[in-house]
């Protein structure tokens, strides 16, 4: 076993430590079904002492205190620690999660490393204003800091995830407690020694890993817990929600997704169908932002769903460490299992499996791991649950549409809104479209164009507040107005 994988241990105030209750949990290897290591199984008592840390980092610490160009030389130098170890995280997030190789490297650690290099930008930004009044004073605004940060991440982009809540809130001078899925908790652990590596004071980022039921809802509660950073499923965010309501914290909340992905029958379809497949395949389809629901204009419908059925089996599929692999592994078998369970349900749905809809046939040790075929189906009414539910696997359900009316109806009848795409021609009809999908990223004629410039998050119940871009920054900061008053000098007399 790579000495990466060893003896992993929480890290709490710019060091590793070891859980207080000293209870391990297994890590397992998707693409095998084996253990490749343990984690600390970390519970409220580790929850406070990484509190702790984090308040003391804030109230006495030099990280709130710093400028903004000083944090963000070293929110710079993550980036090009991110770069330099990139070999390192890419076994991790290939290992611990199961991703194909190629996308970890070019996807993951890339995407990370700009987010850091772009919050150090935005470091230098935090400025407030003067604002013009008639009363006799001089009145400004600071953005400050809130406090100690709780980040709660999902499975599915373990580095990319938890680097977009940190590198902002870091940004902002807030400290932070991280709590990563315990299922991927690995490369949560490798960015907190990074940070320290970087420059960053202790008990700036701390980390502990386990269960959300222990751990997550320990974070939560925590009285010294300024605000609430949460990716994760609808159903676990409601009630994440729910009890950080409960305590007045702020929350950002990104959370399921069901896009719905428009082919209209003046798009290129060649270019489109390829966006198609990427859009619901990427991640092995667990991906909040994928678009695994197909609306294609009727006229035009037989033709994709036969392109699709001949491209999609070809899509290479199998072992993550192999660079020409695209699809690899389910995160985990529980998931493949929630997969495989809406394909059956499909087929009581009365749809049609057009292509997949089993278990590949792999050799060795990948036999073990927890694949699924990427599925296309057709034939599924409009109220079918595989429709209207988040599948978060590689599975495709395909429509038509009569009218742009119908696709727009269509595309908006789930409770998701989080992302949508659209393939045309037509300049005129882009930008309409565009402007009726209730979601909060539209993408034209491509799918999953992202960039640490532009803000995403959802609409309905695909959550609220924004990531990325320079709105990410109002969500881990506070206005502080601040009025001196300037009498009226007496007048004198002449």
């Amino acid at each position: 076993m790579p000495a990466t994988y060893e003896d992993q241990q929480l890290f709490i105030a710019g060091r590793e430590a070891a859980s207080a209750a000293g209870r391990r949990m297994d890590v397992i290897d998707p693409s095998t079904g084996t253990v490749l290591t343990t984690a600390p199984l970390g519970d409220a008592a580790d929850i406070d002492a990484a509190v702790v840390a984090a308040r003391r980092a804030f109230d006495e610490g030099p990280w709130p205190r710093m400028s903004g160009r000083d944090r963000a030389r070293i929110l710079h130098r993550v980036a090009d620690l991110i770069r330099e170890r990139a070999d390192e995280l890419v076994e991790i997030e290939s290992r611990d999660v199961g991703k194909p190789v190629t996308l970890a490297r070019h996807v993951d650690v890339e995407t990370a490393a700009q987010q850091y290099e772009y919050c150090s930008a935005l470091a230098q930004t935090l400025d407030g204003s003067v604002r013009d009044t008639p009363i006799p004073a001089l009145a400004y605004t600071r953005r400050e800091p809130l406090g100690v940060v709780g980040a709660i991440t999902p499975f599915n982009f373990p580095l990319i995830l938890s680097s977009t809540k940190i590198a902002a809130a870091l940004a902002a001078g807030n400290t932070v407690v991280h709590k990563p899925a315990d299922d991927t908790p690995l490369s949560a652990l490798f960015m907190a020694r990074l940070l320290v590596d970087a420059g960053a004071p202790e008990g700036v980022l701390n980390v502990v890993t386990g269960t959300g039921p222990e751990a997550g809802d320990a974070l939560l509660r925590h009285p010294g817990v300024d605000k609430i950073a949460f990716t994760g499923s609808t159903a676990v965010g409601r009630r994440a929600a729910s009890v950080a309501g409960e305590h007045l914290k702020p929350v950002t909340m990104e959370l399921g997704g069901n896009g719905a992905h428009l082919v209209f029958a003046d798009a290129d379809l060649e270019s489109a169908v390829g966006a198609v497949i990427k859009a619901f395949v990427f991640n092995t389809g667990q991906f909040c932002m994928a678009g695994p629901r197909l609306l294609v204009a009727a006229e035009v419908h037989d033709a994709v769903v036969e392109v699709l059925r001949q491209a999609v089996p070809g899509v290479p599929l199998g072992d993550p460490r192999d660079p020409a692999t695209v699809i690899g592994p389910m995160a985990g078998d529980q998931h493949r299992k929630k997969v495989e369970e809406y394909v059956a349900l499909a087929r009581q749905e009365g749809g049609r499996i057009f292509t997949g809809g089993g278990r590949p046939e792999l050799t060795g040790d990948l036999a073990g791991g927890f694949y699924v075929e990427p599925t296309v189906i057709t034939g599924l009414p409009a109220d079918s649950r595989v429709v209207n539910e988040e599948v978060f696997g590689p599975v495709l359900t395909v429509q038509s549409f009569a009218d742009e009316a119908e696709a727009v109806a269509l595309a908006n009848s789930t409770a998701y809104g989080l992302a949508a795409g659209l393939h045309t021609r037509d300049l005129a009809r882009a930008h309409r479209v565009a402007g009726r999908l209730d979601a909060g990223i539209v993408w034209v004629n491509d799918w999953a164009m992202l960039d640490p410039a532009v803000p995403f998050g959802g609409v309905k119940q695909s959550g609220f507040g924004r990531e990325y871009g320079p709105e990410a920054l109002e969500a881990y900061t506070k206005t502080r107005s601040v009025v001196i008053s300037l009498p009226t000098p007496p007048q004198e007399e002449s």
